[in-house]
């Protein structure tokens, strides 16, 4: 189908706004995440509290995602995304403003804990409520693009998150370090940065459907998880894909919080040295969780941006998604096994193999059910299960944060056993042969 004039004439701008929008959501995570230890080392917020606000973002975006795009359909994608952009905005500002004004004297937060616990859920809720971000950006993708080089322009989407994810928690890490308030701060500006951005320079990319009536049954996200299931042949995937998500971010939920409790990475003592012409350069204790995670962001963009097709070609999705689960496991007995002496190459290796198994993982996974399903069915089951990952991060986080309370090692134990079960549904889910259209 041709495109108007406008949108070929607006195409670099338009694509310029769906990578501020897609960093956005990506930085406003993990520019975080360096922060989160410090709620509890710091302010005293206990192991289950800090894995329900982190599950409650995903949580929140697994409920309002069929609304979000029900109303992207109706309305256009502009005004979805330029209030989903200021939902953003809102909710890291009042995370921003919590952290902040913590440690004041003003009467309000004297002794109020309870209060302070509520504002930061009520962060990540409106942040999460409004976290259709990605998938607007995505909407927004696709609209400007063909058939033919869609899987191209997408590849904006495999760069903005990889990107998001080795500066930010590498900036995080640093701005911690300097004062826990700025990360917050950085973040709401840079969302803002985003509002300006959409607002001025977007386009309406969607030629909407006022009339379009929005059924109420398409809006319960339940509903959508049973329609997978229902299917099958890949009801044991969808499960383990699921599964997957659960036992993922349960055992990397806490990780920072487990480097800094076991292995001391906490504070500015200088642990690696080195000079180059004549300039001496030392990486403190503090900073080496933010290298760590921005080292996992540089493995993620290289396993799913240039070796994830040619290892598919070599091996096949099957190979490749059992391979990955072995590969994780690995990773977390690394984690597990290591000590304050040996930290350094042990949780670098773990995490590197983190990093690879998940990136073979999910596109494997995700290829496999594609190709037990006919083009009719692929749209919406493969649309839903992002809620499954949305609904299994969740549970991972909540779950995660009960077993550290117990044992720092536990997440890492619990999705070791999760991983298993994972192989096992995909071991026999993968020989399941179509026989229905769907």
């Amino acid at each position: 189908m041709s495109k108007s004039p406008y949108v070929r004439l607006s195409k670099a701008g338009i694509l310029f706004c769906a990578f501020i929008t897609l960093l956005n959501d990506r930085l406003g995570e993990t520019i975080l995440l360096p922060l989160l230890p410090k709620l509890k080392t710091s302010f005293g917020i206990s192991a289950q509290t800090l894995g329900l606000l982190g599950g409650s973002y995903a949580l929140s975006q697994f409920i309002v995602a069929p609304l979000i795009g029900a109303l992207s359909d109706k309305y256009g994608r502009k005004p979805v995304i330029t209030f989903c952009v200021a939902g953003s905005v809102i909710g890291l500002s009042i995370f921003a403003l919590t952290i902040a004004f913590w440690n004041t004297n003003i009467e309000i937060w004297k002794g109020g804990t309870p209060l302070i616990i509520f504002l930061l859920f009520g962060a990540r809720v409106i942040d999460g409520a409004s976290g259709g971000t990605a998938a607007s950006a995505t909407a927004i993708l696709a609209d400007i693009s063909t058939p033919e080089n869609r899987a191209k322009t997408f590849g904006l989407i495999g760069a903005a998150f990889g990107l998001g994810f080795i500066i930010g928690p590498f900036i995080g890490g640093l701005l911690t370090n300097i004062a826990f308030t700025l990360p917050g701060i950085l973040a709401t500006l840079f969302a803002i940065f985003n509002l300006i951005i959409v607002i001025i320079f977007l386009p309406e990319t969607y030629q909407s459907k006022n009339n379009l009536l929005i059924k109420k049954r398409t809006l319960n996200p339940i509903n959508q998880l049973i329609n997978v299931f229902k299917n099958p042949l890949i009801s044991r995937l969808s499960l383990a894909f699921f599964l997957f998500f659960m036992a993922f971010n349960g055992l990397t939920s806490f990780l920072l919080l487990y480097l800094e409790e076991i292995f001391k990475w906490v504070g500015n003592e200088p642990v690696l040295a080195y000079t180059i012409m004549n300039v001496h350069f030392s990486i403190s204790k503090g900073l080496l969780p933010a290298l760590n995670l921005a080292w996992v962001g540089v493995v993620a963009i290289i396993v799913q941006g240039f070796l994830i097709g040619k290892l598919v070609h070599k091996f096949g999705e099957s190979r490749l998604t059992m391979a990955g689960i072995g590969f994780v496991i690995s990773g977390s007995f690394l984690l597990i096994i290591g000590n304050i002496e040996n930290a350094i190459p042990l949780v670098f290796s773990g995490c590197s193999l983190l990093a690879l198994g998940t990136g073979l993982v999910v596109p494997s996974l995700r290829a496999i059910i594609s190709k037990k399903l006919t083009s009719s069915g692929q749209g919406a089951i493969l649309g839903n299960l992002q809620g499954l990952q949305s609904l299994g991060s969740f549970l991972g986080y909540a779950i995660a944060g009960i077993a550290y309370k117990n044992n720092p090692s536990s997440p890492f134990i619990l999705g070791m056993g999760l991983l298993i079960v994972v192989g096992y549904l995909v071991a026999g889910g993968i020989n399941m042969k179509p026989k229905i259209n769907y």
